[in-house]
């Protein structure tokens, strides 16, 4: 298949309003349902094009044994509890769990490519092009794009389906992968898919 759908950290940490991480949508953001609602409606429209679907999703060691405390970033997440292995944290968000048809990577930083086989299982399908999708639009979305156009990948951000702490840091984001990915909204993608 030569289009596939990344969907980057859909999880309770980030995304529920009791999660422990509030980079991605703090409890009281405004435009939580909406970016979560389009997540939701692109990943419905891709099962329905009969699309690959990839879920990136983050967790750690219970103990950090292993992870870099190197950035600041880390070093919450630890202080936090956040983003453990077998927490509720860790889960994906309801609405937006993988189907047995899916795939699913497992990491520990911000590239859905560091350290993953996610290149393998693209490579196994014969994907040449991603759309994609999640939170945090400023780190994990911005990381993935930027290490899958330096492989050779053909790319599109759905803009209103990711998210980040603030509108301000969210348009950035999209402003400096602009040069390496295609920007487009939900209903254009789907659109097109249909």
């Amino acid at each position: 298949m030569d289009t596939a759908i990344l969907a980057i950290h859909f999880q309770n940490e980030n995304c529920h309003p009791d999660g422990k991480i509030k980079l991605g949508l703090a409890a009281n953001s405004a435009w939580r349902g909406e970016r979560l609602n389009n997540a939701m409606r692109l990943i419905a429209g891709a099962r329905q094009a009969a699309l690959p679907i990839i879920h990136v999703r983050l967790a750690v060691p219970p103990d950090f044994r292993g992870i870099p405390l190197n950035t600041d970033m880390k070093k919450q997440w630890k202080e936090l509890g956040a983003w453990q292995e077998g927490t509720w944290g860790a889960e994906f968000i309801e609405g937006l769990k993988p189907e047995p048809a899916d795939f699913v990577v497992t990491h520990t930083s911000n590239s859905a490519f560091h350290n993953t086989i996610l290149d393998e299982i693209l490579f196994s399908l014969g994907t040449r092009r991603l759309i994609c999708c999640g939170v945090s639009t400023a780190y994990a979305v911005e990381t993935t794009v930027r290490h899958a156009a330096d492989i050779g990948y053909e790319l599109t951000v759905a803009a209103d389906a990711c998210s980040t702490a603030t509108q301000t840091q969210h348009e950035n984001a999209l402003a400096a992968m602009a040069p390496l990915s295609g920007i487009a909204y939900v209903d254009t993608i789907l659109a097109e898919l249909g």
